[in-house]
């Protein structure tokens, strides 16, 4: 495939990307260990509330490393508490050492009983330690890889569950190339190595590419080469996995990056964003990349687009606050179900799908209440899946029911999907909605009567919708003389 952008760029999105829906994400390395970081606020509060120590203040443990070099954060004092003057690298011992008992198998299983068509592992996160046995030789951290191929092998178990296989790569960020500690959002953006980072970076994500052929290829941060070489490497990418699929986290180096790696000029872009943070108003808790050259998708962090996107875009979040294992979490810091499928639904209905991140225990084991929440994803689609996998976007995403109850469509074909959120009575009286057809519900074949009441339509049920979410068919009612859609 040819490397310049208009190439790139004409590239259909390959149709399992767009059909699957859902996907698991996994954030597991040996930050897994300490397991710890504060998880009372979001990604987006941290910034906005202690915007000069937010880096080292984020609820992501697997950023650990970074906190923990920052005097008087609670990482810092944690770790002097419990594991005195150890460096963060003396956790790969004890991570390696607990995985005699791993069961990949057993992962890939869960996952698809979830419900999910893909999975998406952390191959290398900015700690630079590697899941695989790469022989691309780290010049600054001598066998810092995992050893055992747990890239391989999860790789494997996921394909032989009949899904889809993608690898996260840390890109932007690497602590084994550039030490210095991270405070402030300018200081992440100016913390992209320079020297012999971007050819090593490039060569590793080409060996996981030959050895792997991931179906995505999810960087993280930033990209440390230019866009030219970086063209050449999605080009290279694609002739070898032709179903493959790239994010939008790619961003490639400008003339800033290089004015912020000095004092004063940093100093005077935080201030700026520093003022700009205190003084949002955004309700949005996470981030939203900004867009890049190319992408496949877009992928918003605790955060969802309000309206329909023309193009396809990834919801990705944990549980709770932290991508990684967090031992601090209980089951009040997990998001409820209903809301981590509200918030799925909706993201479907706006041409998104769901990343949807497990942070597993050092030795493997997925926590309790992540496994309770992937169990509930998997009962809820298997009965009402067929308003999701490879639904598209209607005419419109959402309205509102006549006691303010929510409703999100979607349609296959010339049938339309009106999916309730939340509990309902047996009889729902849906807002300024005009559709007519045999309408059934999913989870249990069960017929509903339609009537419309001026602009407003009235559905009847046999029995009450006490469930997190409702599904109901509507034949017909998405054929081009009931409506358009994407």
């Amino acid at each position: 495939m040819d490397s310049d952008l208009a190439s790139l760029n004409a590239r259909p999105l390959p149709d399992w990307f767009d059909q699957a829906k859902f996907g698991i994400f996994i954030h597991w390395g040996m930050w897994a260990i300490p397991a710890f970081a504060t998880n009372e606020r979001s990604i987006a509060e941290v910034f906005r509330t202690d915007y000069d120590r937010a880096a080292a203040m984020l609820p992501y443990t697997e950023w650990y490393g970074n906190a923990i070099k920052v005097p008087g954060t609670p990482s810092a004092l944690h770790h002097k508490a419990v594991y005195g003057d150890a460096p963060y690298e003396a956790f790969r011992d004890p991570f390696l050492a607990g995985l005699k008992d791993w069961d990949p198998a057993a992962w890939a299983e869960a996952f698809r009983d979830a419900g999910a068509g893909y999975v998406v592992l952390v191959s290398k996160h900015h700690d630079g330690f590697c899941l695989w046995p790469s022989e691309v030789a780290n010049p600054n951290q001598a066998g810092w890889t995992a050893g055992r191929d747990l890239v391989g092998e999860l790789a494997a178990a996921v394909r032989a569950a009949g899904l889809k296989f993608g690898l996260y790569y840390s890109g932007g960020l690497d602590w084994t190339f550039n030490r210095r500690p991270m405070r402030t959002l300018v200081d992440v953006a100016a913390a992209t190595p320079t020297g012999a980072y971007p050819a090593y970076a490039d060569a590793q994500v080409r060996e996981l590419i030959d050895r792997y052929q991931p179906s995505a290829l999810w960087n993280d941060i930033s990209w440390p080469t230019g866009q030219d070489r970086l063209n050449r490497l999605f080009a290279d990418y694609y002739a070898a996995v032709p179903d493959g699929v790239v994010n939008d986290r790619w961003t490639t180096p400008k003339p800033i990056n290089t004015v912020l790696r000095f004092g004063p000029a940093r100093a005077l872009v935080n201030r700026g964003l520093k003022r700009r943070m205190l003084n949002s108003t955004r309700a949005s808790k996470g981030i939203i990349p900004p867009p890049v050259p190319h992408s496949d998708f877009r992928t918003p962090e605790y955060a969802r687009f309000p309206e329909i996107q023309a193009k396809k875009w990834e919801a990705t979040r944990g549980m709770s606050h932290s991508f990684g294992f967090n031992r601090n979490d209980t089951e009040d810091d997990y998001a409820a179900f209903d809301t981590l499928l509200g918030d799925f639904i909706d993201g479907v209905a706006k041409n998104g799908n769901l990343l949807l991140n497990v942070g597993p225990e050092p030795d493997g084991r997925i926590p309790m209440p992540q496994t309770t929440r992937l169990k509930a994803f998997g009962a809820w689609l298997r009965a009402n899946g067929e308003a999701i996998y490879g639904a598209r976007p209607w005419i419109r995403a959402d309205a509102v029911t006549s006691d303010g109850g929510q409703v999100r469509f979607t349609r296959k074909g010339d049938d339309l999907y009106l999916i309730v959120l939340g509990a309902h009575g047996e009889r729902l009286t849906i807002r300024d909605l005009r559709v007519e057809g045999a309408a059934i519900r999913l989870e249990d074949d069960a017929s509903v009567s339609l009537a419309q009441l001026g602009p407003d339509l009235t559905l009847a049920f046999p029995t009450p919708g006490r469930g997190a979410a409702t599904a109901i068919r509507i034949g017909g009612a998405a054929s081009p003389g009931a409506g358009r859609s994407l």
